[in-house]
Order: structure tokens, then C-alpha cells, then sequence
């Protein structure tokens, strides 16, 4: 496999523990409750279960303040106007579900560090959808308080980035240090359970060496889940050839020093080989299948940018998103991300010393 050899000769691979700043010590862990997995107690969909539950035991004394629509339809800006609005019972049922759902945020966070590859854990950061919101750092920040109070010295925070670009920017940190000896940008995608979103993450490395002034350049988005009838496996991945195709003319346009490198952030366990063993089943098409390889379809696409070979480097989409926190968690030893979407992403890494990275 064409792929497969080039990212061994590079000295990295799919799914890789060790990644140039940290050792993933674990990830997509799915931890079983008594009525199903843990993650599904903090997910989106169980946000607005509790908050459906405040408002019919409200609907029983009188009006409900959202009136007839179902909490699955109020989206994130409408609790957020809601939250900070004038009227006190509204505000009040959703600080009520913010409550509960911190409670169940704390105890999820507390069966992670009892599992072995996250004990010793000290700063956790949460990304997803479920963060980019008024409500979400709430939720964040008072299940951080519940931790401390009851002895964990823990941080627990929103992620830095929006958790859209997170999930591309994380990308410069599965590449090779070599890479950035004459590149200052790279392509980067993020396939989830709604929607496919690709991008050219721009370095800027003369501003910081260590990355931290990485940023989204461009992007573009397909919404997968609102087609009608679904898109096929293939036909997603032609859409996703089409977009990075685009990217890369845009970049070349832009005079960007583009890398010959794409970095994938995708759900699931990634083999060592690019295949996915399991946790892709939200997505469009069977993409767990033995012969589907993503990478070696990419590659066979766009086998060159700038005149040099492609390489394609994939990783659950949970530690990308995570990686772009490198910089900022220097201060800790041992850290990870929990991802509020659909379900629950986690990943928990370890930075490397400067002596481990340089041996």
C-alpha cells in the first residue's frame, strides 16, 4: 500500500501514540452504565432531555416559557438570547438544566480518571458543539467547581479554539517537524456524523514557533446529513476529493507554500493501516468495510501537491481536535479532551519531555 509505506518512511502512521509533542494514552474509550454507555448521559441530545424534563414538570403549575416548540428544535443561540434575557422563569429553567447536566458531566468525568489510561490526569478541555455556547460554558465551569469541591485538583475547561476549526488545526500537530522546514500551510479535514468540513491551516510559525498561532486559513463545509435521499460512501468521498481539490487552487492562488500533506481527523478506531475497526457507523456508507481505505483513495485523487507525493496521516477526530491545545497545556504533564457532539469523544495525552522528542 502505497500510503502505508510512505507514512512509515516518514516515521509516522495512522492512529499513531506517539505524535511529535504528546503519547495518546487513550482514546474513543466507551465505558458502559448500568442503562448504556456513560457518554450518552452528556451528549447534545441529553442536554435537551433534562431541559424537556424541567419544562413538564413547569407545564404542570403553568405555561411553559418555550411555549409548544420541542427542546430537540431550540438550538444553541436561542438558550443562550434566553438564558441572558430579562425574564427570570426562563432563565431560571435553563440554569436548572445547566445544573443537572454539570452533575452528570462531573460524574462522567470522574469514571474517566478512574480508568487506567487517564489516571494522574490534571487539566481536562472540553470541545464539540456543546461548547461553542453560553450554556455550554456554563455546564463546563460548574462541573469544574462540582470536581474541586469534592477534592479533584483538576481544570476542566471550553476549548480555546471554535471546536469546528479545533478539529482542523489539530492537524499541524500530527505532521512531521520536517514538514514545516519548507511549508507554511497544510490541508486538514474533519469528517463527522453531520457534516464533512475541510480546510488549509495556515502555521504561522515566524509569529510562534511552537504553533500556537496556527489558524484556519479557509475551510469548506458539506452538510451530509441534510441530504435527501443519503449520500453513498463513495459519493462523500468524491464530494470530499472536490472540496480539497478546490482548497488546494486556492492556496496556490494565495501563493501559500502548501504542504504535501493531509491531515484527517475522523470517528472511530483508526487502524495503523488508515482503515476504521469500529465507530464509524454515523457515517455516510459502510467506511468500516476491509477493502475501504480513505487515505489510499485520497491519495490515488490527488497524488501531488506542489510536485511532491501526498502523504495522508489519519487519526480519531476526538485527539485531533484535542491536539490543537498543544501549546497551550505545557504546563501540564498528563491531559485530555472530552468532545460533547452526537456522543462522546475523549481522548488523554501525555506531552512529551524535550529530551523524549528529540531521541
Amino acid at each position: 500500500m502505497a500510503t502505508d509505506i510512505l507514512t512509515r518512511e516518514a516515521g509516522i502512521a495512522h492512529a499513531a501514540n506517539r505524535l511529535p509533542s504528546v503519547i495518546v494514552d487513550d482514546y474513543n474509550s466507551e465505558l458502559k452504565a448500568d442503562d448504556g454507555f456513560v457518554g450518552d448521559k452528556v451528549s447534545k441530545k441529553a442536554f435537551r432531555e433534562i431541559l424537556e424534563r424541567w419544562r413538564e414538570t413547569l407545564r404542570k403549575v403553568g405555561p411553559d416559557p418555550f411555549g409548544d416548540k420541542p427542546s430537540a428544535e431550540l438550538s444553541k443561540k436561542a438558550l443562550d438570547r434566553a438564558l441572558e434575557g430579562t425574564d427570570p422563569l426562563t432563565s431560571g429553567l435553563i440554569f436548572s438544566a445547566i445544573e443537572d447536566f454539570a452533575q452528570e458531566l462531573a460524574g462522567v468525568v470522574r469514571r474517566f480518571l478512574r480508568q487506567k489510561g487517564w489516571r494522574d490526569t490534571e487539566g481536562l478541555v472540553v470541545g464539540g458543539g456543546f461548547s461553542d455556547s453560553r450554556v455550554g460554558h456554563l455546564a463546563i465551569a460548574r462541573a469544574g467547581v462540582i470536581l474541586r469541591a469534592g477534592g479533584l485538583d483538576l481544570t476542566l475547561e471550553p476549548i480555546r479554539h471554535h471546536p469546528d476549526e479545533a478539529g482542523l488545526i489539530g492537524s499541524v500537530h500530527l505532521a512531521p517537524a520536517w514538514i514545516f522546514s519548507g511549508y507554511d500551510s497544510l490541508l486538514a479535514v474533519d469528517i463527522g456524523g453531520s457534516n464533512i468540513r475541510a480546510g488549509v491551516v495556515v502555521t504561522n510559525l515566524r509569529k510562534a514557533p511552537d504553533l500556537s498561532r496556527s489558524a484556519v486559513w479557509r475551510s469548506e463545509i458539506w452538510r451530509h446529513c441534510d441530504e435527501d435521499p443519503a449520500p453513498s460512501r463513495d459519493a462523500a468521498v468524491d464530494r470530499l476529493i472536490a472540496m480539497l481539490t478546490d482548497l488546494i487552487r486556492r492556496a496556490e492562488r494565495a501563493n501559500l507554500a502548501l504542504a504535501p500533506f493531509i491531515g484527517i481527523g475522523c470517528p472511530g478506531v483508526i487502524a495503523a493501516d488508515g482503515t476504521i475497526d469500529r465507530g464509524g457507523q454515523n457515517l455516510p456508507g459502510n467506511w468500516e468495510a476491509d477493502h475501504f481505505n480513505l487515505a489510499e483513495r485520497l491519495v490515488a485523487a490527488i497524488p501531488r501537491v506542489g510536485g511532491h507525493a501526498t502523504m495522508v496521516v489519519m487519526h480519531n477526530d476526538a485527539v485531533v481536535q484535542g491536539l490543537s491545545e498543544v501549546p497551550h497545556r505545557t504546563d501540564l504533564t498528563r491531559w485530555g479532551i472530552l468532545t460533547i457532539g452526537t456522543g462522546l469523544g475523549n481522548a488523554r495525552f501525555t506531552n512529551r519531555s524535550a529530551d523524549d522528542v528529540g531521541a
